[in-house]
């Protein structure tokens, strides 16, 4: 593949891949783990959790596009695998394990939550470090997403 010639040096563009990629997996790992309770949900509000699960992991498929072309444009090769997913995703899958409403919506809270410090300071060293000015707006964006969705989950806590 060809280095882009986009000002930004081959080492920068070296560690804003690595990053996205890193980031890639904890999506992919929050994504399956959304579509997994919207599949199991049950109870009192369960069409309504059904369709706030599908419309997060709805928003999840267009951040993991945008995240994976993104690495791309930037002259690397996107990881693919569940096994590279799993490898590199800051956020953990509980195999076997079917919460209750309160907990699935806590769960998602907490790896939405978790990204967002992540995402923080990832911004922080995209933007001074890498002098990669693109994936810092990128990642605001994100970060903004899972603001959201942090937000919404919460008040289903209060």
């Amino acid at each position: 593949m060809m280095i882009p010639k986009i000002g930004i040096s081959e080492i920068n563009l070296q560690k804003s891949t690595s990053l996205l990629s890193t980031l890639l997996a904890d999506e992919m790992t929050l994504y399956i783990k959304t579509r997994k309770f919207h599949w199991n949900i049950m109870g009192n509000s369960f069409m309504e959790l059904h369709k706030l699960f599908e419309a997060q992991y709805s928003e999840f498929e267009a951040i993991i596009d945008e995240v994976a072309e993104r690495i791309n444009k930037l002259g690397s090769k996107t990881i693919g695998t569940m096994k590279e997913f799993s490898n590199l995703s800051r956020l953990k899958e509980n195999e076997n394990h079917y919460p209750a409403q309160k907990e699935m919506i806590l769960e998602l809270l907490n790896d939405n939550e978790s990204l967002i410090v992540e995402i923080r300071k990832d911004i922080d060293s995209c933007a001074t470090i890498n002098h990669d000015a693109g994936t810092a707006d990128l990642l605001t964006k994100i970060l903004q997403q899972h603001e959201t969705m942090a937000w919404i989950l919460r008040r289903y806590l209060s």
